[in-house]
């Protein structure tokens, strides 16, 4: 076990008994999730709270681990339910950093990487590892789906995808989401035999030399291949078929708590994810060829390097200010000053002109990403993160940042060559954000309001 991975732990359990010692009692969403967590660990599987809005699995998971290990189905053990797949998130995330990396994976399971330890210590998943949240388990069977996807092992990423669901029915697009990117690679490296009559090629450029005109003849050369890539669907759509069931099952996406889950159109949703995604991420971008100056004069380069590209980035603006305009969405979830984002919603958002003098940023945070991501990878490879990211953003009318985890992680996994400095970098701001927020939670009770939190 590598030192860095053995200090992980041994914070994690460090800081799962100051929790459990802190604030005994559940806490926000927790009595909804520990009562029902409960029902299952006595055998009573009739009972459902209506205001849960998942799956039952990590309900699941927790009864599974009292039955093998003779675990009690309180607080505290319930808890280490949610902290054990933070535990192992490491070890199934340098699986898939090193698949992005072009490099072969530790041959001992108990040494991930470096970068694997740092990224599961990113703050949303960090923090809600200590809470019974669905969040940890969600996050490492996603990963787990796409690893196995990547490995041609695609029965078993159907049934990992298919629990991963459990926990929360959306990651059914991140199912989709590692059919696709498993299918893009196989059909980036296939080769034909000597002799043998060579593969159909689909047309898929590296992204940074792509065009628009790329792009629809990526799409249109789809109808070539489909017929090669539709063996391997047959696990994802199994857990498509199963999640369509459940849908038409119970009248909707959500389980419960519906009024305050109605699906609405919500556009600038993908604003605020990749406005955080830089302000988390930001010591990756800044790690490019070139550093910051470089990053700068790239994201200037493509927003006005010239007359067409400088007319697209003000036409963009305008269609992104009729966006902010009519799909803005003000959740009544948002007046609870418990939480980041009333703080931000309120301080900022609802500031004007604030809303709209922030696009600008927000296209120049889409380009960084795009241009750091993007270096090493095909232009379907990278589109195809956003395209689905698009899909589980735009119908939540509840800016939450526990819903930017997954794409966050994801988007991050995929960036190449990144160098020890900004590893570091990456780790120490990762750090500062967490100690801030765990000592504010744990130590600073506001009295008749609450514990502040993500």
């Amino acid at each position: 076990m590598s030192t860095l991975y053995t200090a992980f732990v041994g914070v994690s359990i460090m800081l799962l008994k100051e929790f459990n010692s802190v604030v005994p009692d559940p806490y926000m969403d927790e009595p909804f999730h520990i009562p029902q967590a409960q029902a299952y660990c006595r055998g009573d599987f009739a009972t459902w709270d209506p205001k849960i809005t998942t799956p039952p699995g990590l309900y699941i998971l927790s009864l599974v681990l009292k039955k093998a290990f003779m675990l009690k189905c309180n607080v505290p053990m319930l808890r280490l339910t949610a902290m054990l797949p933070l535990l192992a998130l490491p070890l199934v995330l340098t699986r898939l950093l090193c698949y992005h990396q072009r490099e072969r994976p530790p041959s001992r399971l108990l040494s991930p990487t470096v970068d694997a330890v740092i990224l599961s210590a990113f703050p949303l998943v960090w923090f809600f590892g200590f809470l019974y949240y669905t969040e940890a388990p969600s996050l490492l069977f996603v990963v787990g789906t796409i690893v196995a996807a990547m490995q041609n092992k695609h029965w078993f990423a159907g049934l990992l995808g298919f629990i991963s669901c459990t926990f929360r029915q959306t990651n059914v697009i991140w199912v989709l989401y590692a059919y696709a990117s498993s299918q893009l690679m196989y059909l980036r490296f296939r080769r034909a035999a000597p002799g043998a009559k060579p593969f159909a090629k689909l047309h898929d450029p590296p992204a940074l030399d792509a065009g628009p005109s790329d792009i629809v003849r990526s799409l249109v050369g789809v109808v070539k291949i489909v017929g090669d890539i539709l063996p391997a669907f047959i696990p994802y759509a199994s857990v498509l078929g199963l999640f369509i069931a459940f849908v038409a099952w119970n009248g909707g996406i959500v389980l419960g708590d519906k009024a305050h889950h109605v699906p609405s159109l919500h556009i600038p949703q993908m604003y605020y994810f990749i406005a955080s995604s830089v302000a988390f991420g930001w010591p990756v971008l800044i790690s490019g060829e070139g550093g910051i100056p470089g990053l700068v004069r790239q994201v200037q380069q493509r927003m006005f390097g010239g007359p067409l590209r400088t007319l697209i980035t003000v036409l963009v603006s305008a269609i992104m200010a009729v966006t902010v305009n009519l799909y803005t969405i003000y959740h009544p979830f948002l007046d609870d000053n418990r939480h980041y984002t009333f703080y931000v919603w309120h301080r900022l958002y609802m500031r004007q002109p604030a809303p709209y003098l922030l696009i600008p940023i927000y296209i120049a945070c889409a380009w960084a990403w795009f241009l750091r991501v993007g270096a090493k990878q095909t232009i379907l490879q990278t589109l195809v993160l956003p395209i689905c990211v698009a899909v589980t953003l735009l119908p939540a009318p509840l800016i939450e940042p526990r819903y930017f985890l997954i794409p966050y992680i994801l988007l991050r996994a995929q960036v190449a060559d990144v160098p020890t400095w900004s590893l570091a970098l990456e780790g120490v701001w990762y750090a500062a954000i967490n100690a801030a927020t765990m000592w504010v939670f744990l130590y600073l009770p506001r009295e008749g309001v609450g514990r502040f939190m993500w």
